[in-house]
């Protein structure tokens, strides 16, 4: 048995304009949408997949915040200011071991994308 992923629900305000958000400036794809307008659908870029929900119907009532682990931050942080990111904490290597930014995407919630500074240690065995 093993967990394969985690895929947060980010609530938005509107889901076409944070699709194309999501696309335009993070270089995220859409997978799929569900709804009829959509109320749901999920964006992808590589093994990371994000949920969008409209807010109040199917997303949580506010805000949300997660954590991406990238390579290549600062390639990837020039691509997001380049195409009309706000950075809301800049670039930066961290006490804690990551360089790492965060921007707020159009609904308000925050999105950290960090890369280690150094090598993470092996994850701990379960059984």
């Amino acid at each position: 048995m093993a967990f394969e992923a985690a895929v947060p629900v980010l609530s938005v305000d509107d889901l076409a304009r944070a699709l194309d958000w999501y696309e335009r400036v993070l270089g995220f794809g859409r997978s799929w949408s569900w709804g009829e307008p959509p109320e749901l659908a999920a964006v992808c870029r590589d093994r990371v997949e994000l949920n969008l929900a409209r807010r109040g119907k199917l997303g949580p009532a506010g805000a949300s915040q997660v954590y991406l682990r990238v390579s290549g931050i600062d390639a990837f942080h020039d691509a997001v200011v380049r195409a009309g990111a706000i950075i809301a904490v800049p670039i930066a290597d961290r006490a804690y071991g990551m360089r790492d930014f965060s921007v707020h995407d159009e609904s308000g919630n925050v999105l950290d994308f960090g890369e280690p500074t150094e090598e993470p240690p092996p994850p701990p065995r379960r059984m």
